[in-house]
């Protein structure tokens, strides 16, 4: 039998399909009761769309079912049906995986979902912060103070505190800085997780060794990574993060555009992080080299995108080979 499981919040629908095409089932089950469904059909292959809340669904079926993720980019068969209704995913993804042709995704390990758990709770708490912060901002305008603050740092929230506003105006501030303060404590707190975690993982500490790279950047590369060796080599990672040039041809002419932006947005963005930090604060021989030789005749956006893309490339050679930062080796 293959199963096609076309996974929601709450509940799935269910496709089952026999050897020979035929739909033999179709169900809509309880999340919670696809244990009892999976152990009806153990044996039998299955397939299921990489949503958001797939993890514990993949480990759920997992435990009877031979169960393959889809790559929800690539499921154009399903994203492009003419009538889209649950019914019909299930079982186009039925018939994928009964003529094995699921465009599958990668399912990370329990120690990559921990590390990548912390790193983007993170980032999403500072993304809280800040919105908070533009809050404070947008309510100083309306109230025609002009004067520069900054609600981020321990002086601009004193100084936010002596404010003296018309209500309700002084509620909201006083609000919106006890927002920021806990955000703040909550942000510390889940730092010091991520550099023990990151402190205490072999691949990590290796990304640390290159300047420029933090604890924190250096747990937020190996999650959004993952496992290296599913890449087939440095080109796959590039592209990967979306960090690969676009490339059109026309008759004989061949153009390289911008970067296709396809792959990973948080491996991207902590890459060229780390690449401005490593060209413009630690002064990084390597990058620095590379990063003045295109600057001369690009932007520096451009040049520190392009810087970011060469730093990918050691970081794979470095987890592939399990060494070290040492440029002259990793380059490519």
């Amino acid at each position: 039998m293959f199963l096609g499981i076309d996974v929601h919040k709450r509940y799935a629908q269910v496709a089952v399909m026999d050897e020979a095409g035929e739909i033999v089932e179709e169900v809509r089950v309880e999340n919670a009761n696809l244990d009892d469904l999976a152990q009806r059909y153990a044996g039998a292959e299955a397939a299921i769309e990489a949503t958001s809340n797939y993890y514990h669904i993949h480990d759920t079926l997992s435990e009877h079912l031979d169960v393959t993720v889809a790559s929800p980019g690539k499921l154009k068969l399903i994203a492009n049906a003419d009538t889209k209704t649950d019914r019909v995913d299930a079982k186009e993804l039925a018939r994928m995986v009964r003529l094995n042709s699921v465009p599958e995704s990668y399912v990370p390990t329990d120690e990559i979902r921990e590390a990548r758990a912390l790193v983007r709770g993170r980032q999403k708490l500072v993304q809280s912060r800040t919105e908070y912060a533009n809050k404070i901002h947008g309510l100083l305008a309306d109230q025609g103070l002009t004067r520069k603050v900054k609600p981020l740092s321990v002086e601009g929230r004193e100084f936010l505190r002596e404010l003296s506003l018309p209500a309700p105006w002084d509620e909201l501030l006083a609000s919106y800085l006890t927002m920021i303060e806990t955000l703040t404590e909550e942000i510390d707190r889940l730092e010091a997780a991520i550099e023990d975690r990151a402190g205490s993982l072999p691949e990590t500490q290796r990304l640390m060794t290159i300047p420029g790279v933090s604890y924190y950047s250096a747990l937020m590369i190996y999650a959004e990574l993952g496992d290296i060796s599913r890449f087939d080599g440095d080109k796959a990672v590039v592209s990967y993060a979306g960090l690969n040039p676009v490339i059109r041809k026309s008759g004989d002419s061949r153009f390289e555009g911008g970067i296709s932006k396809q792959g990973s947005g948080r491996l991207r963005w902590i890459l060229v992080q780390c690449a401005r930090t490593a060209v413009h604060t630690c002064d990084d021989e390597y990058l620095r080299r590379f990063y003045d030789r295109l600057a001369g005749r690009k932007s520096s956006n451009e040049a520190i995108v392009a810087t970011a893309r060469k730093l990918l490339v050691s970081i794979y050679h470095m987890l592939d080979r399990k060494e070290v930062y040492d440029p002259p080796g990793v380059s490519a």
